[in-house]
């Protein structure tokens, strides 16, 4: 995942990054990675609902926090 925006929103959310320990950082990466990956099911599912017309929003998703 794209390491530098998990540091950004932790910082938002008032991590200390800086001082926080590699295996917090770890672990925050790993848990942001399961939130977008929850968000990439969502929009899966609307795609294969039929409420979305193309895959845009996930190819956005998986684009802007580098999720594979």
């Amino acid at each position: 995942m794209n390491t530098e925006r998990i540091k950004e929103l932790a910082i938002e959310a008032g991590d200390d990054w800086e001082h926080t320990l590699k295996e917090d950082r770890e672990f925050l990466e790993r848990f942001a990675e399961l939130i977008v990956r929850e968000c990439m099911s969502v929009c899966q599912e609307c795609v294969d609902d039929g409420c979305v017309e193309a895959e845009e929003p996930l190819r956005k998703i998986k684009e802007h926090f580098g999720v594979e």
